[in-house]
């Protein structure tokens, strides 16, 4: 087992560690915190499949850009208020449901991977667009840049939401 597989797991299982513990802190900063420490492993990984324009906009983006608005968004609705409602059982239905339609997400992905059917057709069609930087930027802006402007918006919209509940609830 070479050095870049030892580093591998390491960076694997911390995230999932770290991303464990981003669901199971009850305090929203600390969850937030939890979410920086695992992008930054998820590009190390990154880095290590030789993807380092991912592993670039993972860290500048995701643990710079969003994680930075998720934490000044927590601070205005005040989470202090937040971490003390309790769920009740309407709400922990709902939380099973979409826990047991992403287990079986994870059950298609894993199916599709192990079958083989899965990530060539989409490395075969960035190596077709000239490699790494390249094959993304033009899948990016050509094949999924509806996809990728419908993300935009829905955090454009969830920002805006929250910020208003804040005013909202400051006005108060």
């Amino acid at each position: 087992m070479g050095s870049a597989q030892v580093f591998f797991y390491i960076f694997a299982g911390l995230s999932l560690l770290f991303s464990l513990l981003v669901v199971t802190r009850r305090n929203p900063v600390h969850s937030a915190i939890c979410l920086i420490i695992t992008f930054f492993f998820m590009a190390g990984v990154f880095v290590l499949l030789k993807a380092e324009l991912l592993a670039a906009v993972q860290v500048l983006v995701y643990a710079g850009g969003v994680v930075g608005l998720m934490l000044y968004v927590i601070m205005l609705v005040k989470a202090d208020e937040a971490s003390q409602v309790k769920q009740s059982l309407g709400q922990m239905v709902v939380a099973a449901f979409v826990a047991l339609l992403l287990f079986l997400q994870l059950g298609a992905v894993a199916y599709i991977y192990f079958s083989g059917k899965g990530a060539g057709a989409a490395v075969a069609e960035a190596i077709r667009y000239g490699g790494n930087t390249e094959g993304i930027g033009a899948l990016l802006y050509t094949k999924y840049l509806f996809p990728f402007e419908v993300a935009s918006v829905l955090l454009l919209a969830a920002m805006v939401g929250a910020i208003v509940l804040a005013k909202n609830r400051l006005e108060r």
